[in-house]
């Protein structure tokens, strides 16, 4: 019997997986899935604008980085100055048995040793959708996010990655939608027949 179907509830189950540095946040709600759509967004963006990285890789890489955390639950800096989680094992395990589970264990490795190109973007991309989040509330009046964007800022190891930092943080979280259009927030459905 495949263990394909036993896979795929594994990672489905990263929607229910809370993501817990908001704890200490004191704001902020997201599970790991929202989080791995979002590295995988940036991943793609960093990844164009290197020019250089193999694409595929790169977002194979952001699609899979946190996968163990399934089986090991995502632990903040705080958790894991006194719990150690056995992440390797817990991906090995989790790909065991699988017909693609080498090329996710050279995954797993590339991610782990964070030295090629793809694996420095996609840890780049990880670290900027927490900047994306801390932004937001920032931006929503939530003091405290301001100081962690300034530690969030240092971990970023590509120019690519801070130069798309930079933007993220001259910009507001609601810039994308909010047009200040006087014409439209006054009549949003349209000139009057």
């Amino acid at each position: 019997m495949s263990r394909l179907s036993d896979f795929l509830f594994e990672a489905a189950s990263l929607k229910r997986a809370p993501r817990t540095g908001y704890q200490f946040l004191g704001r902020g709600a997201e599970n790991v899935a929202g989080h791995t759509f979002g590295v995988a967004a940036i991943a793609y963006a960093l990844g164009r604008l290197n020019g250089q990285a193999n694409m595929e890789r790169l977002l194979l890489l952001a699609l899979f980085h946190d996968l163990a955390e399934a089986r090991t639950g995502d632990l903040n800096y705080v958790n894991k100055r006194y719990v150690k989680a056995l992440e390797k094992e817990a991906f090995s395990d989790a790909i065991k048995g699988l017909p693609f589970a080498p090329e996710l264990g050279g995954l797993n490795e590339e991610w782990l040793n964070g030295e090629s190109l793809e694996a420095r973007l996609a840890a780049d991309a990880d670290q900027l959708d927490m900047i994306l989040e801390l932004r937001l509330l920032q931006a929503h009046g939530h003091d405290p996010a301001g100081d962690w964007l300034g530690y969030a800022t240092k971990r970023l190891k590509t120019p690519e990655g801070q130069k798309l930092c930079q933007e993220i943080l001259a910009s507001g979280p609601d810039d994308w939608w909010f047009e200040r259009d006087d014409a439209l927030w006054v009549n949003p459905e349209g000139p009057s027949r």
